[in-house]
């Protein structure tokens, strides 16, 4: 007998009781019935038909349906962003020719007078800067001040009626909510929105040796949106767009940077030009690598090396020296000039520090006094 075909005994006995379509009849009272309770089901669905995300809330009291319009978000958020193109000077290594090199960025209007943010990557040696707004209008523009730590500048162009956004609050959001990305993708797709979600409130990403910690998004990211604005659903800025991770096969990784952590900046830029609030050792740093060639010996450890010192400066008070290596800063380790920095914009000018170093082979440790950067 093949045993594998029998049917268990359960299965033999006749089926008796109640019908099936009384059971579902009776289940759905019982719904009824226990939905008259305090307690109610809450559904929630998201989905995206043409460019509407919609929020779709049930619930036995209200049975409400919370529709969000991403074209509003636009209309109201597009007058904000504008297109920035830039002439730089570079020079051919191989004939020592000078030539005109062009680029393409995104920008977000602060003020009607015309304060504009952008990166520092956008406008970096741009020897002529020139600001296209939605309505078509061209403007040339003059560099305010930057910030290359944060990725941030500030420019300026002549008008009296700019649409300025409204800033929202970055430290409120959390992983999911709705993002939209407004800006300049290729240089030549102005006013191009895409939508996404937060994926990530705070990542660290290491851009151009600075460790920043940034707002994630999956809402497309192209060359061109740098500089450009990240709205919440309600159209406030959140973030500056200022990256997008590369890579072969990767996709739904953009980066910004939140509103909140750049405010101060914005405002010190605009009164003074540069940052002159946040705190320096006063010193040059290296990092080394065995594979750098940049050692003063063979037996020389990879790391953050102090390879020059103001002198008056924080680190020469506290009896630092050239060639020291930073092993802990702040009771932190120490592996690189990056992370040196993010510890710094932790702090503020006079600060008391306790920093580790090693000096051929020796770890010494010694109290720094933050000062405000020379100049």
């Amino acid at each position: 007998m093949d045993m594998n075909h029998q049917t268990p005994p359960e299965f033999k006995k006749k089926k008796s009781g109640i019908s099936p379509i009384l059971t579902i009849i009776l289940c759905i009272v019982v719904a009824l019935v226990s939905g008259l309770g305090s307690a109610f089901v809450v559904l929630k669905s998201t989905s995206s038909q043409n460019g509407i995300s919609i929020v779709q809330q049930v619930d036995s009291s209200k049975n409400t349906i919370e529709v969000k319009d991403v074209s509003d978000v636009a209309t109201k958020c597009k007058p904000s962003v504008v297109e920035i193109t830039t002439e730089t000077v570079a020079t051919d290594p191989f004939f020592m020719q000078s030539y005109a090199q062009e680029g393409a960025g995104s920008g977000v209007i602060i003020s009607k007078d015309g304060y504009i943010i952008t990166n520092n990557h956008v406008i970096e040696g741009a020897k002529s800067i020139v600001v296209r707004t939605m309505d078509g209008q061209e403007y040339n523009a003059e560099l305010i001040g930057t910030d290359s730590q944060m990725d941030i500048a500030v420019i300026k162009v002549t008008a009296t009626d700019l649409i300025p956004a409204t800033f929202g609050d970055s430290d409120t959001l959390k992983v999911g909510n709705i993002a939209i990305a407004i800006g300049n993708p290729l240089g030549e797709l102005g006013g191009t929105v895409t939508q996404g979600i937060i994926s990530a409130t705070e990542r660290q990403i290491t851009i151009n040796n600075e460790v920043m910690t940034l707002l994630q998004t999956d809402a497309a990211i192209n060359p061109g949106n740098s500089g450009g604005g990240l709205f919440d659903e309600d159209g406030n800025l959140i973030g500056v767009v200022n990256a997008k991770t590369s890579s072969s096969g990767i996709e739904g990784l953009g980066f910004a940077i939140p509103i909140n952590s750049v405010i101060d900046i914005i405002d010190e830029l605009i009164a003074n030009g540069s940052v002159t609030s946040r705190p320096a050792l006063n010193v040059s740093l290296y990092d080394y690598t065995k594979s750098g060639g940049y050692y003063y010996s063979n037996n020389q450890e990879a790391g953050c090396y102090i390879v020059q010192i103001v002198s008056g400066g924080a680190a020469d008070q506290a009896g630092l020296k050239q060639n020291d290596r930073i092993v802990k800063f702040d009771g932190k380790s120490i592996s690189s000039t990056a992370e040196v920095k993010a510890i710094l914009r932790n702090h503020k000018i006079g600060d008391k520090v306790e920093i580790v170093v090693d000096r051929d082979g020796e770890e010494i440790t010694k109290t720094v006094e933050l000062q405000a950067p020379t100049k």
